[in-house]
């Protein structure tokens, strides 16, 4: 499995050599250093501990600067597991790039949703509200009735209002469209979660 640490730049248009337009996003890779290889005898599961982003030495505890050694302090460190057999492609200290993928890789990535705050049963769930007329006022986007009535409470997992977003979520089948190695950047088919900058999982 191949994957790497990226963020949202932006969205644009990619024309082929054909002229034909894809919607793309443009995800910026900054190398990201493996700082850790784990192994099911040492610790019970194998992955690959990649550290990604530069980070004010102050801010990070001395434990983690123990466990990094050389390798320096980043922003962000993130797993990612994998099998035993993968693990021999990774060695401490390497450098994961851009050209990690290619053109016409299918992949999956994960982050953070945009947060939309406190929000309505109509706009968080999709209900359609009350009807307009017939003597209804003010109660157009209400939830309306919760049911179970005999029970004195509300039953757990009921949809109602509440906040919005700031949720993880994974998008799959996602095609790389195209991989400039010398400006570390991906260009992705379609939309993918977070606001600009946010952090992103890339996995293929």
């Amino acid at each position: 499995m191949k994957f790497i640490l990226a963020t949202k730049s932006s969205m644009t248009q990619f024309f082929d050599e054909a002229g034909k337009v894809t919607p793309v996003t443009i995800l910026q890779v900054s190398p990201s250093t493996v700082t850790r290889i784990k192994t099911n005898s040492t610790d019970g599961y194998a992955a690959v501990q990649v550290g990604y982003g530069v980070q004010d030495e102050k801010r990070v505890s001395k434990p983690v600067k123990g466990q990094l050694g050389d390798l320096g302090v980043f922003r962000t460190l993130k797993e990612f597991r994998i099998t035993e057999e993968e693990l021999a492609d990774y060695t401490h200290g390497s450098t994961l790039t851009a050209d990690t993928f290619v053109q016409g890789d299918i992949v999956a990535i994960s982050g953070t949703s945009k947060g939309k705050g406190f929000q309505g049963v109509v706009k968080r769930h999709g209900f359609k509200g009350g009807w307009g007329g017939h003597g209804q006022k003010h109660s157009h986007r209400e939830a309306g009735s919760i049911g179970a009535t005999g029970l004195g409470r509300v039953i757990k997992g009921m949809r109602m209002a509440g906040r919005m977003g700031t949720d993880r979520v994974t998008v799959k089948g996602l095609k790389v469209v195209a991989v400039d190695a010398a400006n570390n950047t991906i260009l992705v088919k379609g939309a993918v979660p977070g606001v600009r900058g946010a952090l992103l999982e890339i996995r293929g």
